[in-house]
């Protein structure tokens, strides 16, 4: 397997990645590849796709649409 050497990592974003590490019973290692596999693997959203998905949920809550006339209301009202 191939490894990889970081240099020069400044104290404090070593020091979050240790306390993460340990938070995640990791090993830094570890952490850092699981880091690294959730910034290059994560597949994009097709918003298409999430719309369709979530649209079964939205007439189940009927929750109105967020619009500028609903805000501009709502902090008419003071109740944002």
């Amino acid at each position: 397997m191939p490894s990889v050497t970081i240099k020069n990592i400044p104290d404090n974003v070593y020091e979050s990645l240790r306390e993460s590490a340990r938070l995640h019973r990791r090993s830094i290692n570890n952490e850092v590849i699981y880091f690294i596999e959730n910034a290059l693997l994560h597949k994009r959203i097709d918003p298409d796709d999430f719309l369709n998905r979530i649209q079964p949920l939205r007439k189940k809550l009927a929750i109105p649409p967020l619009t500028k006339e609903f805000l501009t209301e709502s902090k008419n009202e003071r109740r944002l």
